[in-house]
């Protein structure tokens, strides 16, 4: 059975399992400072860490991010990231279903737009964001990092 659900903290090592995936070579923390992360996101208002379980497997995770907003009648947006799907299920639909829930989320959480960014320049990665209902033409992304 597949469940659409917020991360609990019994779900860490499955979602650092996804983001190896998604990241091969980040260096693996040591000090604990990514399971304080962890905590921390779990226990923040606004955002959601969402996973797919497949008989308690963690096989897809999104994380979703509704930030409080002046304009737009003062409706929320929302920012997706981290969007990783195990490598040996990639294509078999678990992708645009935890999409569909995270969206859901940001709509049920009044937002009226939801935004991500990708680094990949695979087009299936595309097209797969374009199916789920994103748009590569709505705005123009420009990213900073700190020297």
């Amino acid at each position: 059975m597949i469940l659409f659900r917020e991360a609990g903290p019994d779900d860490l090592d499955g979602v650092r399992r996804l983001y190896r995936q998604l990241h091969p070579h980040d260096p693996v923390i040591e000090d604990g400072s990514d399971a304080a992360a962890y905590e921390r996101i779990l226990g923040s208002p606004g955002l959601s860490l969402f996973v797919l379980d497949l008989d308690g497997v963690v096989v897809a995770t999104t994380y979703l991010n509704v930030i409080p907003n002046l304009t737009r009648s003062a409706s929320p947006y929302a920012v997706v990231e981290n969007v990783v799907v195990d490598e040996i299920l990639r294509g078999t639909g678990l992708g645009r279903r935890i999409m569909a829930g995270t969206l859901q989320a940001a709509w049920d959480a009044g937002c009226y737009k939801a935004m991500l960014m990708t680094g990949s320049r695979t087009p299936a990665t595309h097209a797969f964001y374009r199916a789920c209902g994103f748009s590569p033409d709505a705005k123009t992304a420009y990213l900073a990092r700190p020297s």
